[in-house]
């Protein structure tokens, strides 16, 4: 049987999805129970009035396009978020299934993970080898239940791309015995190609991709799982009929036209060249101790003295991530890269001239 449905919860694979109503756009709509007028100020296409299509076929294809799949191993999301939800939702049973993630890493995995009452197993990066993974580490933490292995890929908050051959063994190793997510949220700026067409290759392996970061709609709200269609088809069973908004789906519609695109890709080269300007600058400053390799649009830094790192940066009107919090970064800040206006601001507020 396909270990993408025996890995499964039994109710998901049981549960009948809830019936939305029949989408047959050449036809009058009077089978939805919506109003038959636009609010004022609505300027979508579709109007804000009638229920968004679910899964809208013309995005999914898009998206599909982009990505390097079929659209068949497309499901559109609201963020990468939603769909750390879902997988969490139909995959981990409340006091005995579990996830493995290697930290410090994305924190959703593990909101998403506690909130199903599932436990959490951290593998760390290894900090003095540059925030590296060690595949060795992982497959022996690995135990049955534990059903999802999150793999962030640019790290966030390291900034650094796991090591391919790392994530190929992990992928070999863990096949049809647990769903293995890579989150590449933030692969466009590594310069580096996505794994995406290893879907082919492993049967229980999954993708996080996002419009949010190198296509500038974080506020849409529109992220993508990728994975096998026997996968999209249980995950559609679990997200909500609408779970787009007619806002976001005309936004992602525009983002992803040819012109757009290649004005996105032209604007993301611009801010990599920001990137670089940015931690020369900071390694300047008498409050930064180290800026770590970044392959994001992000800086993680350690400081020498991080409260007055930020105390200078809010007193200039910007803000920075505080991540000391986590054991493994006690001195440690994550800055975004900005414009070259906002990047000099806050090199004159940590003392760089």
């Amino acid at each position: 049987m396909n270990p993408l449905i025996t890995l499964a919860r039994p109710e998901i694979v049981a549960l009948k999805p809830y019936s939305h109503a029949a989408w047959l756009p050449s036809l009058t709509r009077m089978h939805a129970n919506e109003a038959p007028w636009r609010p004022e100020g609505d300027n979508t296409i579709a109007g804000l009035n009638r229920y968004p299509e679910p899964q809208p076929q013309a995005l999914i294809e898009r998206l599909a396009s982009l990505y390097g799949v079929s659209p068949t191993q497309v499901l559109a999301t609201r963020g990468a978020d939603e769909a750390i939800d879902v997988l969490s939702r139909i995959y981990l049973r409340a006091g005995s299934d579990a996830i493995l993630q290697c930290g410090p890493t994305f924190g959703m995995y593990q909101v998403a993970a506690r909130i199903q009452g599932a436990e959490v197993i951290e593998v760390p990066l290894d900090r003095n080898q540059g925030w590296c993974i060690d595949p060795e580490r992982v497959l022996a933490a690995w135990h049955p239940n534990i059903k999802l292995v999150y793999l962030c890929s640019p790290n966030n908050p390291t900034a650094n791309l796991l090591s391919r051959a790392a994530l190929e063994h992990i992928c070999s190793a863990l096949d049809g015995k647990a769903i293995v997510v890579i989150d590449e949220a933030y692969i466009e700026w590594s310069r580096s190609a996505s794994l995406v067409g290893w879907l082919e290759r492993f049967q229980t392996l999954a993708f996080l991709r996002t419009l949010s970061k190198a296509h500038a709609l974080a506020g849409a709200r529109l992220g993508t799982l990728l994975a096998a269609p026997a996968l999209i088809q249980i995950a559609r069973r679990v997200i909500p009929p609408y779970a787009l908004a007619q806002p976001t789906i005309e936004a992602a519609l525009r983002a992803l036209k040819p012109d757009e695109l290649a004005a996105s890709q032209s604007r993301l080269e611009a801010l990599l060249m920001e990137k670089d300007y940015l931690r020369r600058g900071l390694e300047l400053s008498p409050l930064v101790a180290k800026v770590w390799p970044s392959d994001a649009n992000f800086l993680l830094i350690d400081c020498r003295d991080a409260d007055r790192f930020m105390h200078n940066s809010i007193a200039g009107g910007l803000i920075v991530r505080d991540l000391r919090a986590h054991p493994a970064l006690p001195h440690s800040l994550r800055v975004s890269v900005g414009t070259r206006a906002q990047n000099d601001t806050l090199l004159r507020c940590v003392g760089v001239a």
